[in-house]
């Protein structure tokens, strides 16, 4: 049987590491969130009747959709 590499358990140092990466992976994608919902309010600015058409569409969407 080959030799496997250590793998990291929950109580090693690498435990705080990686709750570490989690709080930067939780900010990042927090970040990337806020910068989408500014460049959809940007959009919606610039092309009113195209972001007319598409809030219509949702709510056509969303009058049909059976729960």
């Amino acid at each position: 049987m080959p030799d496997l590499p250590d793998l990291p358990d929950d109580k090693s140092p690498d435990a705080a590491a990686r709750a570490e990466s989690d709080a930067e992976r939780r900010r990042r994608r927090a970040r990337f969130l806020r910068e989408l919902t500014e460049a959809r309010e940007l959009r919606d600015r610039v092309q009113p009747r195209r972001a007319k058409t598409a809030r219509l569409r949702h709510a056509m969407r969303m009058r049909t959709f059976r729960w």
